[in-house]
């Protein structure tokens, strides 16, 4: 049986009198891709700190890698690579000489060839003498990801990686974090991005510092027990506006120049389409819920504990 990486129970962190994580209890499996998610202010930046040993937790226990959480912070440290929202590298030298700083912090030796491997291995030895702050933002966050497997981690802690990042460059650092798990790297890494969700082997959604939901996409889909219709037709604002506040209708969101209609409660949700649908030209179908939809059911559901 493949063994945790991380295996954390009833962690609670509170700032003054707000609350920021409350009782979060997380399993990620050896070589697993989490992907963390939830609203703006939910704890995700919270609950990342207190795993790779930056916070210590005010209640609640567990172990990252094998080392206890509270006894064992600093071992926890050398094991980990975080990558933090924000570009933080020295933007007036070259990746290359951003990544000997690294180098001398985990003290690898020798330096130069552990700087050299980094680079080939992320695509960089082109660029090794261009200066940071002329990279775009693709090229910033490779070097980024550079910097925090240079040590060769174990457990890889991403904090919204592609917030900035176009579309191609998303796609070839998933290429890359696919790759590195393979290997046998542990990931888990926040997002607000539904198809980043996707790309992961399972996903953890926390609200305003409480977990809602955890398993396969699949699943916590299933689990959420929506049930969607797609509305296609003529005068579909016109349609939005009668559906709106109707027993079962919970969510409304064009798609194109289609409607997508969600709801929890099924048989309320197909009365009230169904009254819609006897307009001329108006049709309702059963459509297929997706993460989105369900991701904005567990926001509209949570109440935020910063207010």
């Amino acid at each position: 049986m493949t063994a945790a990486a991380i295996s954390v129970r009833n962690l609670v962190k509170r700032f003054g009198e707000k609350t920021v994580v409350d009782h979060v209890s997380m399993e990620v499996t050896e070589g697993e891709i989490v992907g963390f998610l939830g609203p703006n202010g939910s704890g995700k930046t919270t609950t990342i700190r207190i795993v790779c040993g930056l916070l210590t937790p005010d209640e609640g226990e567990g172990s990252v890698l094998g080392y206890d959480l509270r006894r064992e912070a600093l071992k926890i440290k050398r094991e980990v690579g975080y990558m933090t929202q924000k570009f933080s590298f020295y933007e007036d030298l070259t990746i290359a000489e951003n990544l000997e700083f690294v180098a001398r912090l985990y003290r690898l030796n020798p330096l130069r060839r552990h700087v050299d491997e980094t680079l080939a291995d992320l695509g960089l030895t082109s660029r090794r003498n261009q200066l940071a702050g002329t990279l775009s933002g693709g090229w910033k966050q490779r070097l980024a990801l550079a910097a925090c497997i240079m040590h060769k981690p174990k457990l890889l802690l991403l904090d919204e990686p592609t917030a900035g990042v176009d579309p191609k460059a998303r796609r070839e650092f998933w290429d890359e974090i696919h790759r590195l798990a393979r290997g046998g790297l542990t990931v888990l890494v926040s997002t607000h991005y539904m198809d980043e969700a996707e790309r992961c082997h399972r996903i953890s959604y926390i609200s305003y510092g409480r977990m809602l939901a955890s398993g396969t996409v699949a699943e916590v889909v299933r689990n959420a027990g929506l049930t969607t219709f797609v509305v296609e037709g003529e005068h579909l604002d016109e349609v939005s506006k009668l559906l709106a506040g109707k027993p079962g209708v919970e969510q409304i969101a064009p798609f194109g120049t289609t409607l997508h209609v969600v709801g929890s409660d099924a048989v309320a949700l197909k009365a009230s389409l169904d009254a819609v649908a006897q307009r001329p030209g108006v049709s309702a179908s059963p459509g297929e819920t997706s993460l989105e939809d369900v991701f904005i059911q567990f926001m509209s559901g949570s109440k935020d504990n910063m207010g």
